[in-house]
């Protein structure tokens, strides 16, 4: 026969004693009750009435069984639940560092069309100084539409990387409130355990 965890002792525990309302003396009351109504010489009237109220025992701490129960297999699925949550959010982290990785980049590749932009602009320059000629003049304006079509990039990568930031910025911070959160009802747990540990002794 295997070891019984502590998950089944303290399960089987909480069956028996329901929500801390007593249902094990509950119970060593209901048998005591039953021994001596069993060995009881008395009238069949008060033998009735004794049945009556052991049945009415038996169905406190049937309904206290059944309530305990259900509170077990909500914090299963709850403990499930924040199980899937903590796995989105090491999703979420991990799709968070590869867009940041993506938005350094895209900044090195602004980098770079800022640093071919003033390259052009030189080069302009030095064109403009030169006769003007008809071949010249078509190269200035292929120049001028490639630096248009260089800015407008550049301004697409700005306005990304600024919404990257704002979408990072608010997934961390709903990682923060989610951990505090968890952190909270781990503390809550702890102190109900706490709670519920000198009153056991007590009994």
């Amino acid at each position: 026969m295997g070891a019984v965890t502590d998950d089944e002792v303290i399960r089987k525990r909480l069956l028996i004693d329901g929500d801390g309302a007593g249902d094990d003396r509950r119970i060593n009351v209901l048998l005591k009750s039953f021994t001596k109504w069993c060995n009881s010489p008395g009238t069949p009237e008060e033998g009735f009435t004794q049945y009556q109220r052991m049945l009415g025992t038996l169905a406190q701490c049937e309904f206290s069984m059944g309530k305990t129960l259900m509170v077990y297999d909500m914090n299963l699925r709850e403990m499930e639940n924040y199980e899937k949550i903590y796995a989105n959010i090491e999703q979420n982290i991990t799709s968070a560092h590869e867009k940041i990785s993506e938005c350094k980049k895209e900044i090195q590749r602004a980098k770079r069309i800022r640093k071919n932009r003033q390259e052009y602009d030189a080069l302009a320059k030095v064109i403009q100084q030169h006769p003007d000629r008809h071949e010249t003049l078509k190269q200035l304006e292929a120049l001028d539409k490639e630096l248009q079509q260089l800015s407008h990039i550049k301004e697409n990568v700005d306005a990304k990387l600024e919404l990257r930031k704002k979408q990072f910025h608010v997934l961390l911070s709903t990682i923060q409130e989610l951990q505090q959160t968890l952190e909270n009802d781990e503390k809550s747990d702890n102190d109900d355990n706490n709670q519920e540990s000198p009153t056991e002794n007590g009994e």
